[in-house]
Formats: C-alpha cells, structure tokens, sequence
C-alpha cells in the first residue's frame, strides 16, 4: 500500500481521460457478439433517442464525430458559396473550417470577457448583406449569450447554429445549449465530457431539418427508397460500436456533468484568492459544465506568465494546456484585425487537469503546486 501512495504522489497527471466506469464494455461486447459493427444496428437508434430526450431535443442525428457534424448542420440548413458565417475567433479550428467545407466564408469576431464566448456587439458589428448565420460556440463549458445573439439573429434574419462540442448539458436562460438555435451539435471525442471514441450529434426541434440531416448523413439516399439518391450527400454515419459506448455515457452523464462542477469548486476555492488568477465565468442566467478548468494568469501579479506556470507544472507532473489561438492570429485565417479581447484570453489562458476520475490527492497535489509556484516566484 505504501509503494502504490508513494507512486501516486508522483504519477504524471494528465489534462483529461475518459471514465468507462459503466456499461460501456458490456454494451460493445453486445455488438460484437452480434456481429451489428458498423452504422447499422439498434444501438444507433438509441443512442439518439436517448441523448435528444436527455438534452430536450426533438431530434438527435448522430455523426462520425463532432466536426462533420457541424458541416452536415450547415450543408442541410443551405449554406454554401457566397454567403458569410460569423464565428468567434477564439475557438478550436474545426468551427471556421466546417464553415469553409461549405465553400462559405467565416467572419472571425471578438469574445467578450463576461463569458469569454462570441461578443453579441461585435456581431451585429460584422453583418452584412452577405451573412446567413451565426455560430456561437460554448467554450469550455461555458454558454453563450444565447438570448442577445438570437436578438442579432432576428433582427437581420440570420440562421443561428449552436457549437456545443465541449458543452454537454451546459445551460443558458433554463435551455440546454444544442436546443436555441435551429441546430446544435456535440462532440464525443475522447476528452470530452462523455465520449464514443470519437462522434459526433446534430440536435434540432425541426422535424423537416432532422428529416433532411438523415439523408444527407447517409449518401443522399432518399429513406424507403435504397440506393436511390436525387442530391449529393456523405458517408458521415456513426457505427453501432461508437453508439454502444454512447448509450452507456448518457446512462452516466448526469453524474459526469455534476463530476465536472464539483472539481470546479475544489479548484475555485482553493485558488480563488491567489493574486494574478482570474477565474472561469459562471454568470447567474447560465450553467457552466467546466469541460475543462480554465483560468486567466496575470504575470505582474501571479509572479510568472501562462506559459511559465505550464513549463513548472510540467516539470511537477502536472499536465495542462493553452487556450486556442485566436484563429485570426494563424496563416490559414490570417488577418490584420484586431481582435483584442480574444487575443488577451488566447495570450494568458490556461487549462487545468479535468478528469471526472482525479482523486482528493491529485487535486491537492495539482492545486498546492500552483500556490508553491506563485510564492516562489513572488520571493525568489
């Protein structure tokens, strides 16, 4: 016992690992068994069931993964070439490029530091006779304004389709993201808050919408009428393998969810009143599900910058990670806008260890070494 704490106390930490403490084994040992591998199979079909009635969705149209998810979205809603997307700049890549399998273009916009999401001004700012949509994401668990950027939306009658990948079970006004806008989409990559693997879901309450994403997520092919096809479409189907695991996520999500706010609190209070950190957003209209930690490093008060702190923990065995770079800040999106909320969040933003699984111990250890750094640095 004693050999297995002392291993613990210094066993690498990472930033995020799934937890298949559930019926996931049984579930895919089921589909083996069976032979039922690949999109076909009666796992598919409830998974999707299952995870619209846990969201509030009317429907659920699972996905390969969370970023043909959100092109399928925009295909079916009929973006395409010439029309403009307002997307936040502070996000993970895959949010601007979907927008460009579309053969439309993003309009990059700032964040706004009440959530550190899509700044409402600086949208309605961007719109022109161009633009169909706005697609707002909820960063690290965190919603966006829902309320005000559908204000946007109906004023200039713009489509609005939410990226909720990091953000199962996320709230803003009462609703679950995925659910306000005409659709919403959710990633089950590995480190998100549950996870098939990879995978992805299209939520929507449009019947006619729901109907369409089907058939466009299967070749094209008309439903009732096999291999019939009268428009292009994609192979972007989830298999009955993935969606095994996802019937025993949502049987546990809940639990996950509520997992994720209390590591949350244990980080809020123990490091809330070191000088130089800004925590993660929480405004009272939303629930935030903290996919991830974050918080923001002041260097002149904390003592040492992000990245420096990232190098220490590392050096303790304690993983992290940066935030996104703000994409108008990269070649591939390159841009001589300024963006500076975004650029100031992207510049001093660090993620913390997050999985559901860390023990007392792990969040002790990960939480006094960043107030032996600051104090360190402050007196050395």
């Amino acid at each position: 016992m004693a050999q297995t704490a002392a291993h613990s106390e210094t066993q690498f930490i990472p930033i995020a690992e799934p937890d298949l403490q559930g019926n996931e084994l049984a579930y895919v040992t089921d589909c083996v068994r069976s032979g039922w591998i690949s999109s076909n199979g009666g796992y598919v079909a409830r998974f999707e069931a299952e995870f619209a009635r846990w969201c509030h969705a009317e429907h659920a149209i699972s996905t390969m993964n969370g970023t043909v998810a959100l092109h399928l979205a925009l295909h079916a809603l009929g973006i395409g070439p010439g029309d403009e997307v307002i997307v936040p700049t502070l996000t993970f890549i895959a949010t601007a490029n979907a927008v460009r399998y579309c053969g439309a273009t993003p309009i990059l916009a700032d964040s706004e530091y009440d959530t550190w999401n899509l700044d409402p001004v600086d949208t309605e700012r961007r719109v022109t006779s161009r633009t169909r949509a706005i697609l707002p994401v909820h960063l690290f668990g965190q919603p966006a304004k829902m309320a005000e950027l559908l204000a946007v939306a109906r004023r200039h009658n713009l489509l609005v389709v939410e990226d909720a990948a990091e953000s199962h079970g996320a709230l803003a006004n009462g609703k679950h993201v995925g659910t306000i806008g005409e659709a919403g989409i959710f990633s089950f990559f590995g480190n998100k808050i549950m996870t098939t693997g990879e995978g992805g879901i299209v939520t929507t309450n449009d019947s006619a919408l729901a109907h369409r994403l089907a058939m466009l997520r299967d070749h094209g092919m008309i439903p009732g009428r096999r291999y019939w096809h009268e428009e292009l479409g994609f192979n972007y189907r989830m298999t009955n393998l993935q969606a095994a695991i996802g019937v025993a996520q949502v049987e546990r999500v809940d639990w996950l969810v509520e997992r994720k706010r209390q590591i949350a609190d244990f980080y809020r209070q123990r490091l809330r009143d070191l000088p130089g950190l800004t925590m993660p957003p929480e405004p009272p209209w939303a629930r935030n599900v903290y996919w991830m930690f974050t918080m923001l490093v002041d260097q002149r008060e904390f003592g040492v910058d992000r990245d420096e702190l990232m190098v220490r923990l590392r050096e303790r065995g304690i993983d992290s990670r940066a935030f996104f770079y703000s994409m108008h800040t990269m070649p591939i999106y390159q841009s001589e806008t300024r963006l500076p909320v975004a650029e100031d969040l992207s510049r001093r933003g660090i993620m913390l260890p997050s999985s559901v699984g860390l023990g007392e111990k792990q969040l002790e250890r990960i939480a006094t070494a960043i107030e032996v750094i600051h104090h360190s640095a402050r007196t050395g």
